[in-house]
């Protein structure tokens, strides 16, 4: 299933790379304003962060929300104490887009993540070029030269990688990288398994200084207090938030567990 998104991504690149050029798109990521401070916005704190997510379908559930306005979704979950808004750019099995990116950097004021799956340069560029923060970097995704060579570029551009982790050699390849951001995902990529105690059992790898991302297996204010209670300082939540129909107050309650 990685793989296949993973080409999928790639495929879909390249086609946009045949309509604007990478001069042009380096171009555009230059004049962007400069990213946020998202170490700063994701600093730990005696309550836990939560990243609120755009995610209109998934690989495993289908379809969850049709999201006509992903900007009045984003202002919602600003409003509700989200701390950073993830924002699924993949088209394929997650209905995302970079045009969703643009609209909700146009209204927020805290950092935006581009959640896609990163695989070369030109996906990097598009990100700032569309406002991004974060960029999320999958280490199950890159052998460990594109890994770094992406790492590299994402932090020259002014942004933070968000690098996701499965296993205990996952965590290794990504603190090796001098890491800032590391997400462990409940969610194996390859099969699409769950497993919410996942990061609690490497936490304990990640040394202090480094921002603890949980993402995935959230479904009540107990899942986010189940996170936090095992070291997370931010919890990623998007189908909980999308398939709700008021994602402010729930972001509220989620921020009080």
């Amino acid at each position: 299933m990685l793989a296949d998104l993973v080409a999928g991504a790639l495929a879909d690149a390249s086609a946009r790379r045949s309509v604007r050029s990478l001069a042009d798109l380096e171009a555009a990521a230059i004049q962007r304003p400069p990213a946020l401070d998202v170490l700063a916005a994701l600093a730990p704190r005696d309550s836990v962060h939560i990243i609120a997510e755009i995610k209109r379908a998934s690989p495993s559930r289908g379809a969850l929300a049709d999201i006509p306005d992903p900007a009045s979704l984003a202002t919602a979950y600003q409003l509700g104490g989200a701390s950073a808004i993830s924002v699924l750019t993949e088209g394929r099995k997650f209905g995302g887009s970079l045009a969703d990116l643009e609209a909700v950097r146009a209204v927020s004021s805290i950092p935006v993540l581009r959640k896609d799956f990163i695989a070369e340069p030109y996906q990097v560029l598009e990100a700032r070029a569309s406002g991004a923060d974060l960029v999320l970097l999958i280490v199950a995704a890159l052998d460990q030269p594109t890994l770094a060579s992406l790492f590299t570029l994402i932090n020259q551009l002014g942004m933070t990688p968000l690098v996701e982790a499965h296993s205990a050699d996952e965590v290794d390849r990504a603190l090796d990288l001098g890491a800032d951001v590391v997400g462990v995902n409940a969610r194996d990529l390859s099969t699409f398994e769950l497993d919410q105690n996942l990061f609690g059992s490497l936490a304990g790898m990640i040394p202090s200084g480094v921002i603890r991302v949980a993402e995935s297996a959230v479904k009540n204010p107990a899942d986010v207090a189940h996170y936090r209670a095992a070291g997370a300082d931010v919890v990623l939540v998007g189908e909980a938030l999308v398939t709700n129909g008021d994602p402010a107050n729930t972001l509220r309650e989620f921020l009080q567990s």
